[in-house]
């Protein structure tokens, strides 16, 4: 989204749970233990809602690293670093995989200033419905890789990731080192923020979002070196085991926020990306003039926000530019974290937002089918009625054909 100069960085920057701080200064939780317990012993964790698609879920980590880039933000630090969670099709087997270490979620609620109301454990400690080492299904299936929003780590994307391999999907969900709050790398090292930090210093709102741009080129870059990893386009051994699970011919990127303008950006410069969607975010970096080669792309966003109109000028000038098959979809009483787990877990610690009623099932219910048909329509072929124009199911979606 685009603010003035006053509150660019804090829109940009802001990692929430669905509410704000002084709506959360009035509200009262359960009593809970470290372990995610009532006082009264009962269970009170947080859950990723259960994937629809036929699939178990598996999960793997990655922790890769690009010897031909230095970092952007700490070049100090030697080469780029990216930690991918690999979301697979899956039949049996495995342990329950973890959602985010308590580092991250300590990190996560610091920056959003909510550290004294919510406890890191009970975030880091939501169940998700992935299990680590299940055993795969058989054949190769569509890659999807997902970019979260600038300062949220990745596991914000985990209910669309796990929704995704339900459904026959191969799913990266990258965390981008130096970009979120916090991300645990090897070793035990807690990246932080440094971008974030870069970003707010930056002296006017368009020194700002030249850095903005570059930082959604970066995750371009970062996109296609995850591409490179997981398939043999690069001429070498595949760094992930179950590489062969990955159909090369159907890779698709989606993102939130800085995530979703990175899913043009890789776009514009590597072919081998057929298909892409932003979710709510403003285009810092922009679609080229020349288009996107003719491939589908989906702008899915909030009403207020993302409406023709509104404050974000970039939806309609880079709508214009998109050349392929293209839907602008806004998502009434949504607000910029609608697309995500974060009103999912908020809502189920009855946490809400006055200024975005729209539940967080209904959030995940919308983002899920939306996404989900997108990438069915165009990595396999299905037509999918959903996409073709209003629905009755989902009154809160509009289609926009300004």
């Amino acid at each position: 989204m685009i603010r003035t100069r006053r509150n660019t960085a804090a829109a940009l920057l802001a990692l929430a749970l669905p509410l704000s701080v002084a709506t959360a200064a009035s509200m009262s939780f359960p009593a809970a233990a470290a372990d995610g317990s009532d006082a009264d012993g009962s269970d009170a964790r947080l859950t990723i809602p259960h994937p629809t698609g036929r699939y178990k879920v598996g999960r793997d980590i990655l922790h890769l690293v690009d010897g031909r880039r230095r970092d952007p933000w700490v070049p100090a630090a030697g080469a780029r670093e990216l930690m991918v969670s690999m979301y697979y099709p899956a039949r049996t087997g495995g342990s329950a995989a973890p959602y985010m270490t308590t580092d991250e979620a300590r990190l996560l609620l610091k920056g959003q200033k909510l550290d004294t109301l919510f406890m890191a454990e009970l975030l880091a400690g939501t169940r998700t419905n992935a299990r680590v080492g299940a055993r795969p299904a058989g054949g190769e299936h569509p890659l999807v890789v997902l970019s979260p929003g600038f300062s949220l780590n990745r596991a914000t994307l985990t209910t669309l990731a796990e929704e995704l391999a339900s459904k026959g999907y191969v799913v990266a969900l990258v965390d981008h080192a130096y970009e979120s709050f916090g991300t645990t790398f090897p070793g035990g090292r807690t990246l932080t923020c440094v971008a974030c930090e870069t970003v707010e210093k930056a002296p006017s709102d368009a020194a700002e979002k030249k850095l903005l741009g570059k930082a959604a080129a970066g995750r371009a870059a970062d996109i296609s070196f995850v591409v490179d990893q997981l398939t043999r386009t690069a001429g070498h051994a595949p760094a992930w085991k179950r590489w062969k699970m990955i159909d090369p011919q159907r890779i698709g990127a989606a993102g939130h926020s800085l995530g979703g303008n990175a899913a043009a950006s890789v776009m514009a410069a590597d072919r081998r990306v057929r298909a892409g969607a932003n979710m709510d975010g403003t285009f810092f970096a922009p679609v080229p003039d020349a288009g996107l080669g003719k491939r589908p792309f989906l702008m899915l966003g909030s009403e207020a926000q993302h409406s023709p109109g509104s404050a974000d000028t970039s939806w309609p000038r880079d709508w214009r530019r998109l050349d392929g098959w293209k839907r602008w979809l806004t998502v009434a009483d949504s607000g910029h974290f609608t697309f995500i787990d974060l009103p999912i877990l908020g809502g189920q610690a009855g946490m809400t937002d006055p200024s975005a009623p729209l539940s967080g099932k209904r959030a995940g219910e919308i983002t899920t089918a939306y996404v989900g048909a997108f990438f069915d329509q165009h990595l396999r072929g299905r037509h999918q009625r959903l996409l073709d124009g209003p629905s009755t199911a989902n009154p809160e979606v509009t289609f926009r054909n300004p």
